[in-house]
């Protein structure tokens, strides 16, 4: 998915790009496919059950009167859709893997068109280190930069207060959940002063699946990622990894080896991070970022370019046999199956709706438990 210039949507497809994706088992990569093969999501529709029933399961797409209910809360809440080939959506994010082919926001989308940089890290972070956030964001925000970051207690929040008003909220709840609850009064300013984003339909609660999917929003909105205190097991290293491997710049505040909140930052120094200790530091490596990374924090994955006239002649490959619970590339399937790639993602595509296959990052795929 690439944000390049359309034709403006009409209301019906873009209500059908709406229940398409809230359809079962269909995600940023299925939908893609879906769209690049059948040309608008009011035909894609049409066909899911005939795909479902080649992969050997019956199949019901998500109903209209559960996308208007949507819509409805969508206005309420004073949030607009973006889809991922309008001209306004984000051209860093468009280009990650599995990028969100809708988005629902409020406030100010220009702030995604600055230079932006993600700043994250730990939740019970220290005082020091929540002042160090704080810092940080408002000379980045002063230096012209926007500061992303996901509206979590701690580092998030200070990253957040101290940008005022250039930064951008993700978050991993709908986008009239306000999550934690803490932080609704800060989720509010952002929304009216900054940019909140969601991928989540409107009523959604954040459960533990959305925050990894919320960091590749963050990951993929910026230029860099700066952590600035994390354990090794935060979920500020899963920002940095997504990072590395969209091909972004990863940054890491050293901290004292006695500290265990200083140690994943650490980590991500001694795995490729680049070692930061001022605000100039990052505005540095990010003003003139021509998508080569200094870092070398991560590999980028390859993803598959979807063309209409690729699935044209494609009949779907039978490649059901190569899979296994482990994950395994695509272009491993590709390979082995001696079929043409979109052969093969047709198929996948069939496996996925009928609820036998599993996608994973890295462009990986496996069977279903």
């Amino acid at each position: 998915m690439h944000g390049t210039a359309a034709p403006a949507l009409s209301q019906e497809e873009a209500f059908a790009r709406i229940r398409l994706l809230r359809s079962p088992r269909i995600g940023p990569v299925s939908y893609a496919m879906l769209l690049a093969r059948f040309g608008s999501a009011a035909a894609a529709l049409e066909v899911l059950p005939d795909l479902s029933a080649r992969g050997g399961q019956a199949y019901r797409p998500a109903s209209a009167d559960s996308v208007e209910r949507e819509v409805e809360a969508a206005r309420r809440a004073g949030a607009r859709y973006l889809f991922h080939d309008q001209p306004s959506y984000p051209a860093l994010l468009a280009e990650v893997e599995g990028a969100p082919p809708i988005l629902l926001y409020r406030g100010d989308l220009t702030l995604t068109a600055a230079p932006c940089v993600a700043v994250v890290g730990a939740r019970n972070a220290s005082a020091a280190a929540v002042k160090l956030a704080r810092d940080f964001a408002a000379d980045l925000a002063g230096a012209g930069l926007t500061v992303v970051s996901g509206l979590a207690r701690g580092i998030d929040g200070a990253a957040h207060e101290g940008a005022f008003p250039r930064t951008i909220g993700v978050i991993a709840s709908g986008i009239d959940i306000a999550y934690p609850p803490q932080h609704g009064q800060l989720q509010e300013r952002i929304a009216a002063e900054g940019l909140l984003v969601a991928e989540q339909p409107p009523g959604t609660e954040p459960r533990g699946s959305h925050f990894p999917s919320r960091n590749r929003i963050i990951a993929g909105l910026t230029s860099g990622t700066l952590v600035v205190e994390a354990a090794v097991k935060s979920g500020s290293l899963i920002t940095a990894r997504l990072a590395g491997e969209a091909g972004r710049e990863v940054m890491a505040i050293p901290g004292s080896p006695l500290e265990p909140r200083s140690h994943g930052c650490n980590h991500l120094i001694r795995e490729g991070a680049v070692l930061v200790n001022s605000p100039e530091d990052v505005v540095e490596l990010l003003s003139g970022f021509d998508g080569t990374p200094r870092s070398t924090f991560g590999e980028p994955a390859s993803a598959f370019a979807y063309a209409p006239e690729d699935f044209a002649e494609a009949e779907p490959a039978n490649v059901a046999g190569l899979l296994t619970l482990a994950p395994v590339a695509v272009d491993e399937i590709i390979r082995q199956s001696g079929a043409s790639a979109a052969a093969v993602q047709m198929a996948l595509l069939e496996l996925e709706l009928a609820g036998r296959l599993e996608r994973h990052a890295g462009g990986r795929v496996s069977l279903c438990a």
